[in-house]
């Protein structure tokens, strides 16, 4: 497996983005934020963001003055197989 998976923000990102017709970023860093109880610094949350684009598992278009990213399917099925291999190290 590639590298994109092996960062926490990217897999999340992507699990937020998952069954979704897409989000703005605001609103997937927000919600990591909630989620992490902490302040994500918006160069690295954005950085992922790029990552995840640059490497085809997400997609970014504009919608009035934001940008919406959403899920392609190239990242739908490594995330899919990410959760297959997490299915099987629990049932070890």
């Amino acid at each position: 497996m590639t590298r994109w998976l092996q960062s926490g923000r990217r897999r999340d990102i992507c699990y937020l983005l998952a069954g979704t017709d897409g989000r703005r970023g605001q609103q997937l860093k927000s919600a990591l934020e909630s989620h992490y109880d902490e302040r994500i610094d918006p160069s690295g949350f954005y950085g992922s963001l790029s990552a995840l684009v640059g490497a085809g598992f997400v997609e970014k278009r504009p919608d009035g003055v934001h940008d919406v990213y959403a899920l392609t399917d190239a990242g739908a099925r490594r995330l899919e197989a990410h959760v297959s291999w997490m299915e099987t190290q629990t049932t070890r």
